[in-house]
């Protein structure tokens, strides 16, 4: 059985109509896809190597022996388009080097497939720990997966387009 926290970390409270989807377990694509009734359009805005910040080990649960020493991971941030040429959300995938093994290799080579397809193929949820919490773009839900025992990070953020329009 997947494992599941939430964390709203301000005082803020999210508008109603984002809550069950910054609550939402699965695959954040599909329900996007259901909405848009077509496939999500992927554009990437930047893809390739980054070193994790402190803030990034920490959601990660790497133990503070790591803390010091620089890491890299495999970063892919995104916009993700619906049904009209706003954005709807914009997201960040990191993914730490020593999780990029096995079959988890394959997240370095999406493209423009949106990362849910891979991440939810075999299963409709994972096991994951999350906080939600509101940013200068929007309001973000920082989720930590486990995906076959690979730790990896992806932040979600709603954009107004998403709760403006017809979205």
């Amino acid at each position: 059985m997947p494992s599941h926290s939430f964390d709203y970390s301000n005082t803020s409270i999210p508008p109603i109509e984002l809550l069950s989807w910054l609550n939402a377990e699965g695959s954040l694509t599909a329900m996007l896809e259901e909405r848009a009734g077509q496939p999500l359009r992927v554009e990437r805005s930047f893809e390739g190597y980054r070193q994790l910040t402190l803030r990034q080990k920490q959601q990660l649960g790497l133990h503070r022996s790591a803390f010091n020493r620089p890491m890299l991971a495999w970063v892919r941030e995104v916009q993700l388009y619906g049904n009209d040429d706003r954005p709807w959300v914009q997201a960040q995938s990191v993914f730490p080097l020593s999780s990029l093994k096995g079959r988890a290799r394959r997240l370095q080579q999406l493209k423009g497939t949106p990362i849910g397809y891979v991440l939810f193929k075999c299963s409709r949820t994972l096991p994951n720990k999350r906080s939600v919490c509101l940013t200068d773009d929007g309001w973000q839900r920082q989720t930590r997966y486990d995906w076959y025992g690979r730790k990896l990070l992806i932040s979600e953020t709603f954009l107004s387009a998403f709760l403006s329009g017809n979205a």
